[in-house]
């Protein structure tokens, strides 16, 4: 297991980490996915309020390890009462401090602002040794993942950056320049639910595994401190750690798979949405871009699984995944004028909904 400096907080923390949103009520399995983690060298342990009895069963099996070598961080929602609530997760957590405390969910602009009325209580949650350090974690937008990463008070930021969704790259060279930790989310299920790729993406990352390969994408990168994994059972750990101690560049094999793949959708040619995000805003608040990212990853790599799992959570996961299905296009062509590539925005909007309209899905939790 490789460490990486953890930006200002300067913790050393292991470049995988463990979450636990997939252990919410079952004291035992976290148990022993947490012992597991700790024995092949993962130290930094993350967990939420709203992630169900995680908090207590983290706090029980605690007793059994060197609380000292461990790297704890817990999250709460913008606007909350911080002080309280940390008394209450400590409680939970059978500790008297947390490393790090995420403000979770920066999803908005209100959110932003509500942050800023948290500072009063992040402050004296450091000040008296509860809290180390604050951070934050966003699902939101760009430039609202910008504001954040901009709050004086944040020493690290969780977010979403992928080899399949690199619309945060500036939010990363942003964090880098201000020597925030780097916490990538559930890079093998957001970015692609690559432990179930499909025959074609296995065959365009041959001779790697497309999990293993991607992992190498983000492990390359300097900037990037740690990335996350969730199992539910121990065994799950062990393919993400086989890439564990490999954080160095990328070979040219490995690079030359990777452009392998970038080209396979630039073969959409006349279909391929470019991610330029100029469409927006729909006066039908459809999340245009994002709709076909998922079909462009559809058709270049038959990522259809993965399409239905994400845009099946449009309209139904509030502020954590906005904006409105392809099928309410109403063809007022607003958009049609400021594509760059010209895309036929509506009938490439019909076209996903057709072919991803599976069943809808909520979170696993909620706010």
């Amino acid at each position: 297991m490789h460490y990486r400096r953890f930006g200002k907080t300067e913790l050393n923390l292991s470049v995988f980490s463990l979450g636990t949103m997939r252990c919410l009520d079952n004291a035992e399995s976290l148990h022993q996915v947490l012992a597991a983690a700790v024995d092949l060298g993962i130290n930094h342990i993350e967990t939420a309020r709203g992630y169900g009895q995680s908090e207590y069963y983290i706090g029980q099996a605690l007793s059994s390890l060197n609380r000292s070598e461990l790297i704890l961080t817990t999250k709460l929602l913008p606007g909350s009462e911080v002080e309280r609530l940390v008394d209450e997760s400590l409680e939970r957590l059978a500790t008297d401090y947390v490393d790090c405390l995420a403000v979770h969910g920066v999803n908005t602009l209100e959110h932003l602002q509500q942050v800023e009325s948290m500072l009063p209580g992040l402050t004296q949650v450091m000040a008296d040794g509860r809290v180390r350090h604050v951070g934050a974690s966003s699902h939101g937008s760009l430039d609202v993942v910008m504001g954040a990463i901009s709050l004086p008070i944040i020493s690290f930021i969780n977010l979403h950056y992928y080899f399949f969704n690199q619309r945060n790259a500036a939010a990363i060279e942003l964090a880098h320049q201000r020597d925030l930790g780097i916490f990538i989310i559930s890079p093998a299920d957001k970015g692609g639910q690559l432990y179930t790729p499909s025959d074609k993406l296995k065959q365009l990352c041959q001779p790697f595994d497309p999990l293993l390969l991607t992992y190498r994408w983000l492990l390359s990168d300097p900037r990037i401190t740690t990335l996350s994994v969730g199992p539910a059972v121990p065994t799950e750990l062990d393919w993400p750690l086989q890439v564990a101690d490999n954080t160095t560049p990328l070979t040219h094999q490995e690079c030359t798979r990777l452009e392998h793949l970038a080209q396979t959708q630039v073969n959409l040619g006349t279909e391929q949405c470019k991610q330029c995000y100029e469409c927006l805003p729909c006066p039908e608040a459809i999340n245009i871009p994002e709709v076909l990212r998922l079909r462009n990853l559809a058709i270049a790599y038959d990522m259809t699984n993965f399409g239905k799992y994400r845009y099946g959570m449009f309209e139904r996961a509030g502020h954590w995944f906005p904006g409105r299905k392809g099928n309410r296009c109403t063809d007022c062509g607003d958009c049609l004028p400021r594509c760059p590539e010209q895309l036929d925005i509506p009938t490439l909007l019909r076209d996903t909904h057709q072919r991803l309209k599976g069943s809808e899905r909520r979170r696993l939790w909620s706010d």
